[in-house]
């Protein structure tokens, strides 16, 4: 599956992978085709199968006495996007936003959201046999976005489930703002 990768000024330029028109392999099978992004110094990475696009970072308007865990909204060809902040989600201090700053854009039961990253860094493939499950282990650090973590290349890989992140995105960093009239 291809990433759109909008090359419309604010966009993504490209993004790491097969060179330029290279024909693109379907993964082996029980092989699992990542996303990878950087967040702080830690290594992350969601199914390519749930990204349906990635973007720089441009016009996040915060919304006021929004949830902890959102950002803001962008305004995406016209259709409003709430964006996560997973720093804040994870307990890490905001972003600095840079040029490798990116939005990777999902779908999860009708809703798209977005969610800002510090760097996209690779689309790899990861061989089942090289994942494991977490199970119930992160269940008392609020993890429950975290389904697995790869090993690649002598380096661990989070993997997480951008529907989970979306579910839990009001109370994302601690108690919800307050009561809305």
């Amino acid at each position: 599956m291809e990433i759109p990768i909008n090359s419309s000024p604010g966009s993504a330029p490209g993004l790491a992978g097969p060179a330029a028109g290279a024909e693109r392999q379907a993964p082996a099978a029980g092989d699992l085709q990542v996303v990878a992004f950087r967040l702080g110094s830690e290594r992350y990475a969601v199914d390519i199968l749930a990204v349906q696009e990635i973007n720089r970072v441009t016009g996040i308007t915060r919304v006021p006495r929004a949830a902890a865990g959102i950002q803001g909204v962008i305004n995406l060809r016209g259709t409003i996007v709430p964006i996560l902040n997973l720093h804040r989600r994870f307990g890490m201090p905001d972003p600095e936003l840079g040029e490798e700053t990116r939005i990777i854009v999902f779908e999860h039961q009708d809703t798209r959201a977005g969610f800002i990253v510090d760097e996209v860094s690779d689309v790899m493939r990861l061989a089942r046999a090289d994942i494991e499950d977490t199970g119930g282990a992160y269940g008392m650090t609020h993890s429950d976005a975290v389904w697995g973590v790869g090993k690649v290349d002598g380096c661990l890989l989070v993997l997480l489930d951008p529907g989970r992140l979306l579910d839990a995105a009001p109370d994302a960093a601690g108690p919800a703002a307050e009561a809305r009239p």
